[in-house]
């Protein structure tokens, strides 16, 4: 069974457990996914309220994005368990000899940027979901507005431990050339998604406030 197929008990027991996935790459893409279906939602509450006709078309343009960010997310939590556990198997690869530890080198390298891939991926999914959010926290319902705050909340702790989990991948990295690529890919996206995630986050305390 796919990890994203778990029942939520089911998900969380694993997390909880020793077994080498899911792990923060998992529930990273989790807590995005979560966060994308919370802007489903509130598009869903909006889409058809006379008091929003004028923004339904771009509502529906919203709602249909954030669909498929939603599901690409949840296929990033089996994406990252299916490269990480090569990458767990070369630890565990024998050293003993130089020949071993150039084979041993190599093949961690290999496993190594393929793990990077899917945190990478899930930054960046995560970057658009939140520039969703922020079309969506000024052309929504007040009825659903908190939920665009949940949901931004999500997506920003959802792109930071993303984040995170690139940087540890790298940090083991030994071609620098591939590690600034990466770096380039990913810190504008994540300084520019939490600025934008606190920002819509204000906008939504504001509206509760009135």
């Amino acid at each position: 069974m796919k990890l994203a197929d778990k029942t939520c008990t089911e998900f969380i027991e694993v997390l909880a457990s020793k077994a080498a996935v899911p792990g923060g790459g998992g529930a990273a893409a989790l807590t995005g996914a979560i966060g994308m279906a919370l802007g489903s939602m509130v598009c869903n509450l909006t889409i058809g309220k006379k008091k929003f006709a004028e923004y339904e078309e771009k509502l529906n343009g919203i709602l249909e994005n954030c669909g498929k960010l939603q599901n690409e997310l949840l296929k990033m939590i089996d994406a990252d368990a299916e490269c990480f556990l090569p990458l767990s198997k070369a630890y565990g690869m024998p050293k003993d000899t130089d020949e071993q530890k150039k084979l041993k080198d190599e093949t961690l390298e290999k496993c190594l940027k393929e793990a990077c891939q899917v945190p990478v991926s899930i930054v960046k999914l995560c970057f658009d979901c939140i520039k969703l959010h922020e079309d969506l926290v000024d052309n929504c319902s007040a009825l659903a507005i908190s939920d665009v705050g949940v949901g931004v909340q999500c997506l920003r702790a959802a792109i930071i431990s993303a984040q995170l989990n690139v940087i540890i991948n790298i940090n083991s990295i030994k071609d620098t050339e591939y590690v600034e690529k990466v770096k380039k890919e990913t810190e504008p996206l994540v300084q520019d998604g939490i600025k934008i995630s606190d920002e819509v986050y204000e906008k939504v305390v504001k509206a509760l406030s009135k």
